[in-house]
């Protein structure tokens, strides 16, 4: 039996950018469109409606933006991934959509195949980056001086480290190694304060770069 196909929702001001994903879109057979918002606000509205596991979103939409849009799900503990596709590659735009929860970051000139793996790499669990959006946020990391906090990092968290940027969840940490959820929770929130880190995206972007990942 198959597994039931990615359920997406697209979060774009413009219809024609829409219409020329959905198109794409549906032609995948593991991916189905299940809905079109205009702005942020009728985006989150669509995702707590609908359900879907990974959301498109533009960053920059008159009313509420994107970057918003991504603060109101975290708040309501929408479980769905959102991967950001937008034009905007400034810095001041990646770092804080990241920070605010974004599962992935990618340009609206990206390769339509690369995009159908982006989503399935994001609703996946993993960090999704093109290589420029990275960049971005590594070079902030080294303006804050992040190089030498990993030495602070007991061996367990270098493991729980390791396993969060491999996409992993804390139940299948806990699973991977033999741990409870509660202990692999406490793991995280000591990372994170070793490392000056405000989430799990940066801290998988950490430990790639450090040579933490299996």
């Amino acid at each position: 039996m198959a597994d039931k196909p990615i359920r997406v929702l697209l979060v774009d001001d413009h219809q024609v950018v829409r219409r020329g994903l959905r198109t794409f879109l549906e032609v995948q057979d593991d991916i189905e469109v299940v809905g079109e918002a205009s702005d942020g606000a009728e985006g989150v509205a669509r995702a707590e409606e609908l359900r879907p596991d990974v959301v498109l979103m533009d960053v920059k939409m008159p009313g509420t933006d994107g970057i918003e849009a991504l603060k109101r799900l975290r708040e309501l503990a929408n479980p769905a991934r959102v991967l950001i596709v937008t034009s905007f590659t400034e810095q001041r735009t990646v770092v804080p959509a990241l920070r605010a929860g974004a599962s992935g970051y990618v340009y609206k000139d990206i390769d339509p195949d690369a995009l159908a793996g982006a989503i399935r790499s994001v609703h996946a669990g993993h960090v999704l980056l093109q290589p420029e959006v990275a960049g971005a946020l590594l070079a902030q990391e080294d303006s804050h001086g992040g190089t030498g906090r990993g030495s602070t990092l007991t061996e367990r968290e270098r493991e729980v480290l390791g396993l969060i940027a491999d996409g992993r969840s804390n139940r299948e940490i806990a699973r991977a190694l033999v741990l409870s959820e509660k202990t692999v929770k406490t793991h995280v929130s000591n990372i994170l304060m070793k490392l000056d880190l405000a989430d799990r995206t940066q801290a998988a972007l950490w430990a790639v770069r450090h040579g933490l990942t299996n």
